[in-house]
């Protein structure tokens, strides 16, 4: 043929070769030397469009991968924080406990105070406060236990005219009080041995080797937690490497010592507040150690919807322990159960305000979640811990758990893909 020779392609009368010819007319023409890709030659929007499919099925996979792992982290992490108690208790703790202090220390450091000395003040605060309450609660309820079984019978002839509208609740009263009566005396030289702890000094002298290294760990960690606060928060501000990540980072670690220190904080002083209320109301009706009842309010009440009513019973039984007329026994709990519905329902609300308020289904969950893998500290934490995961979730943005599974998503809002699926250009369509 005509412009063909066996040297091969002619341009212009010039014979060249197969790559010099794929070179003149351009290297996206398909030759023998250079097939397309895929086999098939496809128009420019098609091929960005097949770029797209890929890129979608890869981060779909990622995102499965990831919502995979993520679950079995959620299923397995209970189980090893209730395997791991000895360690995760006092560690979580001295954590929600120092960060609530760290105001304090921000305080006392813009008094220029060195860091150190500030942390000391801090932890020589909390473990005043923490012997004030063990002397005020402990030691008194202490006194309370021994005399329960002596009272037995003022608390049955006292509860009688309940118990004859119901048999049932009659008849296992009776077996429950067989059998203490049954059981057999404890030796006097046992009663006098098992002194109640006066002081955190007592505590630690008395109790378990291995509650004193819990407690010991947990003053050391509040201690150099708050010792190093300054810095680790400006390491990790400017550990970012850009001034976005870095004013996002900021911003997390100030919402989450801001909300948890207000919390605890607030209701604090809306518990001891409630408390001393309680202490007075029942030291004017009479009723014996009216400070310890208003200490076991207080704190009970750190625990939502269940502490309240736990502490009500507590003070039912004593005023059945204390009385002999049953309407008088029950009102000291009375006395209780409407100073919790006032704050509760009016002061708490007020003091608070919109900016502290959770979802109760998500208290409850806290609550049922906590108090199953660490029992009752777990229950007093459940509600700061709560605080602090839902500021930092808030912050990194939850993943759309409901888009991947229904829409084709990838875990993540991407508000690019959700404008191209709008205007019906989606990887999908079609």
């Amino acid at each position: 043929m005509q412009g063909h020779d066996s040297q091969g392609v002619r341009l212009n009368d010039q014979p060249v070769s197969d790559r010099e010819a794929q070179e003149a007319v351009g290297t996206d023409t398909p030759t023998a030397a250079n097939p397309p890709r895929g086999g098939l030659l496809r128009p420019r929007g098609q091929t960005g469009q097949a770029e797209l499919d890929d890129e979608l099925r890869r981060d779909r996979l990622l995102a499965g991968l990831t919502l995979i792992a993520g679950l079995g982290l959620i299923i397995a992490l209970p189980f090893a924080l209730k395997a791991g108690s000895e360690f995760f208790l006092p560690l979580t703790a001295a954590l929600v406990i120092a960060i609530a202090l760290v105001p304090v220390l921000e305080w006392l450091e813009r008094h220029r105070l060195p860091s150190p000395a500030a942390a000391l003040i801090c932890v020589l605060l909390f473990l005043i406060a923490a012997n004030v309450a063990l002397a005020s609660i402990v030691v008194p309820a202490w006194g309370w236990a021994q005399i329960l079984p002596e009272r037995i019978d003022q608390i049955q002839a006292n509860i009688s005219p309940l118990i004859d509208f119901y048999s049932n609740l009659q008849n296992f009263v009776n077996k429950l009080i067989r059998n203490v009566a049954s059981a057999p005396p404890v030796p006097e030289t046992s009663l006098a041995a098992a002194q109640p702890p006066r002081s955190l000094f007592d505590l630690f002298t008395t109790s378990a080797p291995s509650a004193l290294l819990e407690m010991f760990f947990a003053i050391l960690i509040i201690f150099f937690f708050l010792s190093g606060w300054t810095r680790l928060r400006r390491k990790a501000i400017t550990s970012r490497s850009s001034f976005d990540g870095a004013m996002a980072t900021a911003r997390v670690i100030q919402d989450v010592v801001d909300d948890t220190s207000a919390y605890i904080g607030t209701i604090t002083v809306i518990n001891l507040s409630l408390g001393l209320i309680v202490a007075g109301a029942l030291g004017a009706i009479g009723m014996p150690t009216p400070l310890m009842w208003g200490g076991i309010v207080a704190l009970l009440n750190y625990i939502p919807y269940l502490g309240p009513i736990v502490a009500a019973i507590l003070i039912a039984v004593g005023g059945l322990m204390t009385f002999t007329d049953l309407w008088w026994a029950l009102l000291p709990a009375a006395v209780m159960v409407g100073a919790h519905l006032i704050e509760a329902n009016l002061i708490t609300p007020t003091i608070v305000g919109h900016r502290l308020t959770i979802n109760p289904i998500l208290i409850l969950i806290s609550l049922s979640f906590w108090g199953w893998v660490w029992g009752t500290p777990g229950a007093l934490l459940a509600v700061p811990l709560l605080i602090i995961i839902q500021t930092v979730v808030e912050a990194a943005g939850s993943p759309d758990i409901a888009g991947f599974l229904f829409e084709h998503g990838t875990l993540v809002n991407d508000p690019a893909r959700e404008e191209n699926n709008v205007s019906g250009s989606s990887p999908y369509s079609g």
